[in-house]
């Protein structure tokens, strides 16, 4: 397994320089100056350039990006065009507000998919089993920033159960997590069933049962944890795309997370905030695609890292 790591983190490398050469290219063919925007309508053709030059603007392409990427590597992020502050410093700060949405909104779609999939394929009631998949179905199809501005108009606006916008409480994480974790449950749900049905077939558990293995132990014991490999897939992608990707749920609720950090510097054009937010939730995610496989190993013993 330690080799099988150090491969993965190898292979990390080029992955994430392919990240940083896209972001630092299309930063570079995107209309409007930034120096232009930073200094203000007021600010003379003379100064722009003057500021260009300081901050290495008018550089060969390849130069800058040079630059960029021996930066990277002894951890500096670049400063933001707006403020001239610490990129890294500015996306630390916020991500302990999208880990919070997250990690809430994630264990409601496990809780919430993963229990409606195992009810979905187990329970030998037909109603229930429509009933869930109507659901799931429903989830899929309702878009979260939609759902969002319905909860804050009933809970937030009419009722006055939450706020509105910016709130900092428990209750006041409930419903962005909510909105969040509903395509990812919807997702778990469909595919939690439609693997636990799969394994349900397999010899080893008509054999659990010819023995008089209770029904209840066959599932927990046998059933679930061998259908749990690719629900363990999705349920990492989801996270680390949930983590990185919470953009509408943050500016509808007013979160001062990544996502709506990335929207403000896009909006500013902000090009080293943006490529820092880029970088970041890259890593993020090919990290949890690293630890998702290296979980196979505990759910399946006949897994090899070869």
């Amino acid at each position: 397994m330690v080799m099988y790591t150090a491969r993965r983190l190898l292979i990390l490398i080029p992955i994430l320089l392919g990240v940083t050469f896209l972001t630092f290219a299309i930063a570079q063919v995107t209309p409007g100056d930034p120096v232009a925007l930073m200094l203000g309508v007021s600010a003379t053709p003379e100064r722009v350039e003057q500021v260009r030059e300081q901050l290495g603007y008018n550089d060969p392409f390849l130069i800058q990006y040079g630059r960029y990427v021996w930066n990277v590597l002894h951890g500096d992020l670049g400063k933001s065009v707006r403020g001239q502050t610490d990129v890294l410093d500015e996306i630390l700060a916020r991500f302990p507000s999208t880990v919070e949405l997250t990690v809430v909104a994630m264990l409601l779609a496990v809780l919430g998919g993963v229990g409606a999939g195992l009810i979905a394929a187990i329970s030998r009631r037909r109603g229930a089993q429509t009933a869930t998949m109507v659901a799931a179905l429903v989830g899929l199809s309702i878009p979260n920033f939609w759902l969002a501005i319905l909860l804050i108009l009933v809970f937030g606006v009419r009722l006055h159960w939450v706020a509105v916008a910016g709130g900092e409480g428990f209750k006041d994480l409930i419903l962005p997590a909510l909105c969040l974790a509903l395509a990812p449950a919807a997702v778990l749900a469909r595919l939690t069933r439609s693997s636990i049905l799969e394994v349900i077939r397999e010899d080893y558990v008509r054999t659990a049962q010819a023995k008089g293995l209770g029904r209840r132990a066959i599932v927990m014991i046998h059933v679930l944890r061998n259908s749990m490999i690719p629900v363990v897939t999705v349920i990492g992608l989801q996270f680390a795309g949930l983590l990185g990707g919470a953009v509408f749920i943050e500016n509808v609720f007013a979160r001062p997370g990544i996502g709506r950090f990335a929207v403000s510097a896009i909006a500013a054009r902000d090009y080293p905030q943006v490529q820092g937010v880029v970088l970041f939730t890259a890593t993020i995610y090919v990290l949890f695609n690293l630890a998702v496989d290296l979980v196979y190993g505990w759910l399946d013993p006949r897994i090899r890292y070869d």
